[in-house]
C-alpha cells in the first residue's frame, strides 16, 4: 500500500480511511423501551412506532450526504434495517425502519453505521 509510512494498524486508518471513516455508529434494542448497548457519535434513539426510529447524532454530520449500513434481528429470526426516502436524513440524525419481509417490526438487535 503506497503512502504509508508505518505499518501499524494506525498508521493503515490515518492514511488510507483518513476521510471516510464510520462517523457515528450504535447498537441498540429497538423492542419494548428502546435501550442502547453501546454507541459512538449517537446521543440518543427515538422509538417513533413498530419497527421505526430516529438515530439522533451527538456531533451533527457537515451535511446529508453520508451513507448508512445495518442489521436487525430478534431472538428469533432474522430481519432488515431499511433507510427510508432520502428526505429522512439530515446532518443531525437519520429515520430508520426494521422489519421481516415486508412488514415493520421492533428488533432486538439493531445495529446502524454511518459513513461519511
Amino acid at each position: 500500500m503506497s503512502g504509508l509510512v508505518e505499518s501499524s494498524a494506525d498508521a493503515r486508518s490515518k492514511t488510507i480511511g483518513g476521510n471516510f471513516r464510520c462517523r457515528a455508529w450504535v447498537n441498540f434494542d429497538g423492542s419494548g423501551t428502546v435501550a442502547i448497548r453501546n454507541s459512538g457519535n449517537v446521543s440518543s434513539i427515538t422509538d417513533y412506532s413498530i419497527g421505526k426510529y430516529i438515530v439522533n447524532f451527538t456531533t451533527a454530520m457537515p451535511d446529508a450526504d453520508y451513507a448508512l449500513s445495518g442489521s436487525a434481528a430478534s431472538n428469533t429470526s432474522e430481519g432488515g434495517v431499511y433507510q427510508g426516502h432520502p428526505w429522512n436524513k439530515d446532518a443531525n440524525g437519520c429515520w430508520i425502519w426494521s422489519g421481516w419481509q415486508g412488514t415493520h417490526s421492533d428488533r432486538q438487535i439493531i445495529s446502524v453505521s454511518v459513513f461519511r
